[in-house]
C-alpha cells in the first residue's frame, strides 16, 4: 500500500514533486462522478453565473429545479428564525449539545483575535490610524448532500459574528423531499443565523454575488463546496470577497521512534478517508516506518471508509524516513502542509522552527480530528501548499481596515518639501501643486490664486 523511502538531499526535490497535492485541473480523478473535465465545467458556471447576473429568480428556481428536482418560489425558498428553529429540533438532543458545546470554544478562540481601531498622534497635530469595521455582509455557503458539513458552518459563522457582522445568510440545497439537513439548521440556530435559503450549487453562489428579487447580494462568500461551487467561487471574486479555494484535505505526522505507532497509523487514516487526501509520514527512525505501514495495513481494514482511505494512502500517502528531526522539519516547510503533528519528544522546543502549515498538534494526545471539531482554532486552512503565503480562516477575513490621515497646517508644512520632491520624481505635477497651493499664504482662507509659473515649486 505505502513504500517507506529514505529521503536525503539527492532525491528531496523529486519526493516533494511526487507529493505536491492534485489540483483542480485533475478533476476526474479527484470528483470521479464528474463526467466532464475543468473547461467543460467552467462553461456551465459561465453560463448559470450569467443566467442568474440577468434574470436573477427566474434563472434562480430554474436551474434548482433542473439538477435538485425541487421547485421554488419566493415564499418557500427561504427559512427564516421559527422555521430553522423546528428543523433543529429534528436533531438528537446529544448532538445538538456537542455542537453547542464546540460553537463556545470556537468562540472563545476567536474573541482572542478580534483587533480595535487604534490612533496615533504627534505634537504637531498629525493623527495617523487605523479604523477595523465588520464587512456588512456575508453569505455562507453550507453542503447539504453527500456531505453535510455542520463543523464547518459554525468554523465560518462563528468568527464572523464575533467580527461584528450583521447580515450572514446561508445557501443550502435541499433535499429529495426539499427540506434542510437538520444538522445545518441547527448550527444556524447555534450561531444566531436567522436566514437559510434552499438553493446549492453554481446558482447559489451567482444569487448572493449579484442579488436577486429573493436572494439579498452580500459582500463576501464563504464556505466549501463541489468542483462547481469553487469554480463559481473563483468566478465571482472581485465582484464580492470569498474565503479560499480549498483542495483536498492534508496531514503530515512528524513522529521519532517513541512514537505510538498506533496513534501515528490512526491520525494519518483520519484525513486519508477523505478523497484524494495527502497523508505523509516523516520520521527519523526506520523502525517506527515499519511498524506505522504495518498498523495501517490493519487498521484500514477495519475501517467503513476503507476503500476510500486506501486509494488516498495509495495515489496520495508517503512514509519518508530522513536523517534526524531537523531534516523532518525542514521537509515539512517545504510540504507546507494543511495539518501538521508533531509527534515527537519536546514538541514545543521544536516549534520555533516550523515556517509552513495551516494548523499546527503538538504531542500524543493532540489528533487531527480535535482541530477539526472542537478545539477552536478554526478548521478552514489552506491546502496545496498555499500555507507557504495564507493563514487559517480568522476573524480578520470577516473586517475591513481603513487608514485615518489627518494632518495639521504645521504637519503639513513640515512634510511639504519632501512630499513635493517625491511628487516631482514621479512626474506628477498635481499632486505636488495639491500641497504648494496651501503652502501659499495667498491662498489661505480660500482666495484665488493667480497662477504665476515663476511661483511653482
Amino acid at each position: 500500500m505505502l513504500e517507506i523511502t529514505e529521503v536525503n538531499e539527492n532525491n528531496k526535490q523529486a519526493f516533494l514533486e511526487r507529493m505536491a497535492n492534485k489540483s483542480y485541473n485533475n478533476v476526474k480523478k479527484l470528483y470521479p462522478n464528474l463526467s466532464t473535465n475543468i473547461e467543460e465545467a467552467q462553461k456551465v458556471v459561465d453560463e448559470v453565473l450569467e443566467a442568474v447576473k440577468t434574470r436573477g429568480d427566474e434563472a434562480l428556481f430554474f436551474y434548482t429545479e433542473k439538477w435538485d428536482k425541487i421547485k421554488l418560489n419566493a415564499e418557500n425558498a427561504v427559512l427564516g428564525p421559527e422555521e430553522i428553529a423546528k428543523i433543529a429540533e429534528r436533531l438528537d438532543p446529544e448532538q445538538y449539545g456537542v455542537m453547542a458545546r464546540a460553537a463556545e470554544r470556537i468562540e472563545r478562540f476567536h474573541s482572542l483575535q478580534k483587533q480595535k481601531s487604534w490612533f496615533d498622534t504627534s505634537d504637531n497635530g498629525e493623527i495617523l490610524g487605523q479604523m477595523v469595521i465588520p464587512v456588512g455582509s456575508v453569505g455562507m455557503y453550507a453542503p447539504g448532500g453527500v456531505a453535510v458539513l455542520s463543523s464547518s458552518f459554525l468554523m465560518c459563522a462563528v468568527p464572523a459574528k464575533v467580527a461584528g457582522v450583521k447580515n450572514i445568510a446561508v445557501c443550502s440545497p435541499p433535499d429529495k423531499n426539499g427540506m434542510i439537513s437538520p444538522a445545518i439548521a441547527a448550527a444556524a440556530k447555534i450561531t444566531g443565523v436567522n436566514k437559510i435559503y434552499k438553493i446549492g450549487g453554481i446558482q447559489a453562489i451567482a444569487a448572493m454575488a449579484y442579488g436577486t428579487e429573493t436572494v439579498q447580494k452580500v459582500d463576501k462568500i464563504v464556505g466549501p463546496g463541489n468542483i462547481y461551487v469553487a469554480l463559481a467561487k473563483k468566478s465571482v471574486f472581485g465582484q464580492v470577497g470569498i474565503d479560499s479555494i480549498a483542495g483536498p484535505s492534508e496531514i503530515t505526522v512528524i513522529a521519532d521512534a517513541n512514537a505510538n505507532p498506533a496513534y501515528v497509523a490512526a491520525d494519518m487514516l483520519s484525513q486519508a478517508e477523505h478523497i484524494m487526501a495527502s497523508a505523509v509520514l516523516v520520521t527519523d527512525s526506520a523502525e517506527l516506518a515499519a511498524a506505522v505501514k504495518a498498523e495501517l495495513e490493519r487498521q484500514i481494514r477495519l475501517l467503513p471508509t476503507g476503500a476510500a482511505a486506501e486509494a488516498s494512502l495509495r495515489d496520495n500517502g508517503a512514509i519518508a524516513v530522513v536523517s534526524d528531526i531537523r531534516a523532518a522539519i525542514e521537509l515539512a516547510n517545504e510540504i507546507a502542509p494543511e495539518h501538521l503533528e508533531l509527534y515527537i519528544d519536546n514538541a514545543f522546543t521544536w516549534l520555533p522552527l516550523i515556517k509552513n502549515a495551516g494548523a499546527v498538534f503538538l504531542g500524543p494526545y493532540s489528533p487531527e480530528p480535535v482541530g477539526d471539531y472542537y478545539a477552536g482554532p478554526n478548521h478552514v486552512l489552506p491546502t496545496g501548499g498555499t500555507a507557504r503565503f495564507f493563514s487559517p480562516l480568522s476573524v480578520d477575513d470577516f473586517v475591513k481596515k481603513t487608514s485615518i490621515i489627518s494632518f495639521s497646517k504645521t504637519a503639513l508644512e513640515q512634510s511639504a518639501r519632501d512630499v513635493m520632491a517625491f511628487a516631482k520624481t514621479e512626474g506628477l505635477a498635481a499632486h505636488a501643486e495639491a500641497v504648494r497651493i496651501r503652502m501659499d499664504s495667498r491662498n489661505e482662507g480660500g482666495v484665488k490664486f493667480e497662477q504665476d509659473s515663476n511661483n511653482r515649486t
